[in-house]
């Protein structure tokens, strides 16, 4: 008799150990008890029939309805007639650890947080129509491992997209498919590391993840201030060593700036002078209100500039497609020393190529570019109603703004007071390396904000701002007692 064998239950792995461990429908008691205890079979889930299961197992039907019996008088499973055996129990609550099973936190009513573009707007049928159409059309030389650097179509594609878009300066054979900008920072920074790069300067305040990309990779992030004109680039050569720096120059997170004219010479400058490379996040760049987007920086000095950019922001983050625009030098590295790196799907690389070449990618941002203008426009609007005592500041752009918060409102306190009330919202200090936090305030992100929730999310955001003062109030109590 086989010792174990997938079912049909999730292709569930049964050890029935040896046969000298009992009897044969004991051993199937105990196999399928120790599944639903470790989470294997879900609450819920439909066993298979028993004699499918004892097909599966090479065993009789009677030692699987025996243990089925069992396990239906124990309460792990239970049977209704004309339906299948079912997993009923669960360890909501663990016994013996007084431990309670993980659970996804519940989805917030109101997305106020940054980082997710409106998921609503996501193409379904144009993308659907682009992926079966490679389905069907696609040779089947195609369907094998993909290339080092990721699909050539999409590869020149990408080239020629980003060149009428973001003044980008490549050819194919620069660009390096990955599944998002994190992912391409971590593939880079190894690079770095074997290039004798020890630290690369990151935007203070900045993506807290990019940063603990860089310190996993061996490399030491080092704070840079930023201010009203983006990175404070004269403060690089207050960093004795540092050759590489991570930028946001089109419109920097969280403090919604856009990296100074003068400053983006500057920077250059220095990268050729220190023999480094800028590390540039094309974040948020396609979505400018007031009037065009800055072009990328790489355009300026393809030799010492690497561009990341993804489809998280502009269509979905499910879909874990990025890129990497980066110097020859780089690039080979890339290829040559990573080559168990992840890349999108083939078929879902060539689907966003055809997005890109029939122009549905285009019309896809217009589009989204007036919604979340007017969307924003509402929300700044309501803030100015509900709290005008909290301005608003960053530039008409992007997917969030910062709302500065009253000296008496504590902005970690905020977050816990929103989600009591189903608000999503980020505390701006969270994207801070350092405890230096000239302002506090929260990070509002709009993105993924229907736009008819826009008011209540606003009126339960004043709520929130009520409860968290009322609760840092001193009783009068205290009062009293300071008085005497």
């Amino acid at each position: 008799m086989r010792e174990s064998q997938t079912n049909l239950a999730g292709d569930l792995l049964l050890q029935l150990g040896r046969p000298g461990d009992g009897p044969l429908h004991e051993r199937v008691k105990r196999a399928l008890r120790a599944a639903i205890r470790d989470g294997r079979i879900e609450v819920g889930t439909a066993l298979p029939p028993s004699r499918q299961l004892a097909t599966d197992l090479g065993c009789s039907r009677w030692a699987v309805t025996e243990a089925y019996g069992q396990l239906i008088a124990e309460g792990y499973l239970e049977a209704q007639t004309g339906s299948a055996t079912r997993v009923r129990w669960t360890n909501a609550l663990d016994a013996g650890s007084g431990r309670r099973a993980s659970r996804q936190a519940p989805e917030a009513r109101f997305d106020l947080g940054p980082g997710l573009p409106d998921l609503r707007a996501f193409p379904r049928r144009r993308w659907a129509e682009a992926v079966r159409a490679q389905v069907t059309t696609t040779a089947f030389t195609e369907l094998g491992y993909p290339p080092p650097g990721g699909h050539l179509r999409l590869r020149r594609t990408l080239v020629a997209y980003l060149g009428r878009s973001r003044g980008v300066l490549a050819s194919p054979e620069d660009v390096t498919v990955c599944t998002s900008v994190t992912d391409g920072v971590r593939r880079v920074c190894h690079g770095l590391r074997a290039e004798g790069i020890t630290a690369v300067g990151c935007e203070e305040p900045g993506w807290t993840r990019l940063r603990e990309v860089i310190r996993a990779a061996g490399l030491d992030p080092v704070p840079v201030r930023t201010d009203g004109g983006g990175l404070r680039v004269d403060d690089l050569a207050g960093h004795s060593g540092l050759r590489a720096v991570l930028t946001t120059p089109a419109h920097q997170f969280p403090m919604g700036t856009v990296l100074a004219p003068e400053r983006r010479a500057t920077l250059l400058q220095w990268a050729r002078r220190v023999d480094g490379v800028v590390l540039e996040d094309d974040y948020d760049a396609e979505f400018r209100y007031d009037r065009r987007p800055v072009a990328a920086l790489q355009g300026m000095d393809p030799s010492r500039v690497i561009l990341f950019k993804s489809l998280s922001k502009m269509l979905s983050p499910a879909l874990g497609i990025g890129w990497i625009v980066a110097p020859p030098r780089w690039t080979r590295h890339l290829h040559e020393s990573d080559q168990t790196a992840m890349q999108p799907p083939t078929l879902d690389q060539l689907a966003f190529a055809v997005l890109l070449e029939s122009g549905a990618y285009d019309r896809h941002l217009r589009a989204c570019r007036k919604r979340y203008r007017d969307r924003r426009d509402a929300l700044v609007h309501a803030l100015a109603h509900e709290l005008p005592g909290a301005p608003v500041s960053g530039i008409a752009a992007g997917l969030h703004l910062i709302l500065r918060l009253p000296a008496d409102v504590d902005a970690a306190a905020m977050v816990g007071a929103a989600a009591a009330r189903s608000l999503r919202i980020a505390d701006l200090a969270a994207y801070h390396a350092t405890e230096d936090h000239a302002a506090h305030g929260l990070v509002l992100g709009y993105g993924n904000l229907a736009d008819g929730a826009v008011k209540e999310a606003v009126r339960l955001l004043r709520e929130a701002i009520a409860e968290v003062r009322r609760a840092a109030a001193p009783s009068s109590d205290d009062q009293e007692s300071a008085a005497v």
